[in-house]
């Protein structure tokens, strides 16, 4: 995975930091889903090869659909996380700025 992030211009590795490093509490973890995003990565290149290979029209677009299907799996997850871990953490303290920033941060993916 380093060397696919060094050929697109990222060529250090990441720290784990976040841009809210602020925070008091861990970032989640979200390693656990690479395997299912790399399973996701073959299903995107296997609709190309259908695409460059003529494949019927609802043939590709069923893979489209189960494709997008796993990355909407993966986002559910770590917005799950987010709520549980970042989001509850700025609510359990004391800084009504922290939680309103994650209200409005809540908005943004939502809308």
């Amino acid at each position: 995975m380093l060397e696919k992030q060094k050929t697109h211009g990222r060529n250090k590795k990441h720290s784990g930091a976040t841009r809210h490093e602020h925070e008091s509490h861990d970032h989640p973890d979200h390693s656990i889903h690479i395997k299912r995003l790399n399973r996701v990565k073959g299903q995107l290149e296997g609709i190309e090869r259908m695409i460059l290979d003529k494949r019927y029209c609802t043939d590709i677009i069923a893979q489209l659909k189960a494709a997008s299907a796993a990355l909407k799996a993966v986002e559910a997850e770590v917005l799950k996380s987010h709520l549980r871990g970042c989001v509850k953490s700025a609510f359990s303290g004391d800084d009504a700025f922290k939680s309103e920033e994650k209200i409005q941060e809540i908005m943004k993916l939502v809308y």
